[in-house]
């Protein structure tokens, strides 16, 4: 058993780290509201140009307005775009995230080529040899949509000059503040009416049907619209991303100092059977030397 000095250090230090795991949750805490705040401040205007963009690309011919919106009919290679964090300290956030768009993309049957978005993920990536073909890491910590259009216009490109013929987003989903769940959604070809799309999170078929007037004309504002609103929604997936990463890290952070916490106790009981012991073997020598020096005298 280790001594008591040994034992008073081992708290002393589970001490400390709590110290710091209790910081953390505190600082993620405060973190996990300002990227809440940011990701409810897109909400309005990606609907609007959701609306837009569901309305021209509801027209008659959707396939010739604009080739974003048009599908290849022969798939040979595919994009994904993988959002994850910069930092650890976050429980299994990243790891759950890679290995969920690894599951899905294992047995694709077209060649894999990806973006990696976050630190974290790009080195779990290139750890499992994937074929990473750009990579955007230390992102701000609240990034403007001028920080993130960049990636959105690189995945515009590989599809427009036919180095990728589909684009799938992977991202995770903050639900709440205990549950983060990774998807994956399809970015290009833009499908208006796809099970996956955005349309269901806005929730604004109703008005979707409201009528327009385009000035100058259809063609030209889609020439606008359609590369900024894929921009849109690799920035909101950047939002939601940061958002669970701050709630995961939140809660491995508190979990943490629990487990520390407890630690401390069963430490401290040890300690005070280590110091009792210690106590008792002091007694027994000091009696048995007393006993000793009286046996002596006697004699």
């Amino acid at each position: 058993m280790a001594s008591a000095r040994e034992m008073r250090l081992r708290i002393k230090s589970v001490k400390n780290i709590s110290q710091v795991t209790r910081a953390l949750q505190a600082v993620s805490a405060s973190k996990v509201r300002k990227a809440i705040a940011a990701l409810m401040g897109t909400r309005p205007y990606a609907t609007k140009a959701w609306q837009v963009l569901a309305h021209i690309s509801g027209q008659p011919g959707r396939s010739s307005l604009h080739p974003l919106l048009t599908a290849r009919e022969e798939i040979k290679n595919t994009l994904v775009v993988v959002v994850s964090g910069d930092r650890g300290l976050a429980g299994a956030y990243n790891t759950n995230l890679i290995r969920y768009m690894l599951r899905q993309f294992a047995n694709w049957p077209t060649p894999v080529h990806l973006i990696a978005v976050g630190r974290k993920g790009r080195d779990l990536l290139v750890r499992r040899r994937q074929n990473v073909i750009a990579d955007f890491s230390n992102l701000p910590a609240a990034p403007s949509f001028a920080d993130v259009s960049a990636i959105g216009h690189i995945a515009v490109q590989e599809f427009l000059e036919g180095r990728a013929d589909e684009v799938f987003l992977v991202y995770t989903n903050f639900v709440n503040m205990v549950k983060q769940d990774p998807v994956v959604k399809k970015l290009l070809p833009l499908e208006v009416d796809g099970g996956e799309g955005r349309v269901q999170t806005f929730e604004h078929k109703a008005q979707a049907s409201a009528a327009y007037i385009y000035e100058p004309s259809e063609g030209e504002i889609l020439d606008q619209i359609i590369p900024r609103f894929t921009a849109l929604q690799v920035y909101q997936a950047v939002l939601e991303s940061l958002a669970s990463e701050h709630a995961a890290r939140m809660v491995a952070m508190r979990n943490a100092t629990e487990n520390a916490n407890e630690l401390v106790g069963e430490l401290q009981l040890q300690y005070n059977k280590v110091r009792q012991q210690s106590i008792t073997s002091d007694i027994l020598d000091i009696a048995g030397g007393a006993e000793a020096l009286a046996q002596g005298t006697s004699k």
